[in-house]
């Protein structure tokens, strides 16, 4: 047997389930909370499953098939109670919206299935005379209401300027990708290693916790991943207390200034949390920008990972 390549039977229909139950939930703004737990329980049960066979196998999730991991890691992120109240909240929103606009043009009879998953698309839609389909990737499920209306627009109407340019703009917003970074780590084994080829976290740590919190800061796990990144160079993961740093910055022709920023930035998301505004989760709050703005080398180290986002991949 391969073991890089374990498939996980039924896994599709299982996910199918799960989106159809998460859909019927999703017809009210306010879902029933024994309803919530019975899908919790269901994805924690797979969830748990998958996790078995892989041990059994002697392997990991990270062995998993490409499809097969996508969806466990999917399920994986849903069994966090925020992770699934923002998707349930935006696949309300997204119903009601795609609803409004099929009434407009005297189409209410056609049946409106919305499902957020971990697609490689942005988003696609598919409509026929009585049923309307739209499937977005996760990482929208943060975005706001306008955001939205964008996307079923353009899934179910074409592209428009307006529409192509919102949907563009959240692609292109660390609370886009921070869902895609997480749902990615999920499968992924990280061998946690602080110590770097030239730098070394746990020291730019004690660095910063003296610098701007006091010592305070409880020190987090510290890792550098094990792949380079060339949009998104740190993550906090507030479930595991983790910092992972982009190995891209582990490099003696990047000054330890910018590593130090980008590990300072992920700091600021464990001491000051999330923050939610009109039911929206927010990190980057007018605080949290205030407090980034005080990294004594700032406006040098955003060039330096401008430069880096936008320079050709190797």
């Amino acid at each position: 047997m391969n073991i890089e390549s374990i498939s996980i039977k039924n896994i599709k229909i299982q996910q199918n389930i799960i989106l159809q139950n998460i859909s019927d939930l999703a017809s009210t703004p306010t879902p029933n909370a024994a309803h919530i737990q019975q899908i919790t329980e269901s994805l924690v049960k797979i969830v748990t499953a998958i996790e078995k066979i892989c041990f059994q196998q002697q392997v990991t999730p990270a062995n998993l098939t490409s499809s097969s991991r996508q969806i466990y890691s999917w399920m994986k992120f849903l069994t966090d109670e925020c992770n699934l109240q923002l998707h349930l909240r935006s696949t309300y929103y997204v119903r009601q919206i795609a609803k409004e606009i099929l009434s407009k043009q005297d189409q209410e009879s056609v049946e409106v299935m919305i499902a957020f998953t971990n697609l490689v698309l942005l988003y696609k839609g598919k409509k026929s005379s009585n049923i309307a389909k739209i499937v977005i990737n996760e990482g929208f499920i943060n975005a706001s209401e306008e955001v939205l209306q964008a996307v079923v627009k353009s899934a179910l109407l074409g592209n428009s300027q307006a529409s192509t340019r919102l949907i563009r703009s959240f692609a292109s917003s660390s609370e886009y990708s921070d869902v895609l970074l997480e749902l990615d780590l999920i499968a992924e084994v990280i061998a946690e290693n602080a110590q770097g080829k030239f730098y070394n976290l746990h020291h730019l740590f004690d660095k910063l916790n003296y610098e701007y919190f006091a010592a305070n800061l409880v020190k987090p796990r510290l890792t550098w991943s094990q792949i380079n990144t060339y949009r998104k160079f740190g993550h906090y993961e507030t479930a595991r207390d983790r910092v992972v740093i982009s190995l891209t910055l582990d490099d003696a022709n990047i000054p330890e200034f910018v590593a130090e920023f980008v590990l300072y930035h992920e700091l600021l998301h464990k001491y000051h949390g999330i923050k939610w505004v009109q039911g929206r989760r927010m990190v980057h709050t007018k605080e949290f920008r205030v407090y980034e703005s005080r990294f004594k080398l700032y406006k040098e180290a955003c060039v330096w990972l401008k430069k880096l986002a936008s320079s050709p991949r190797p």
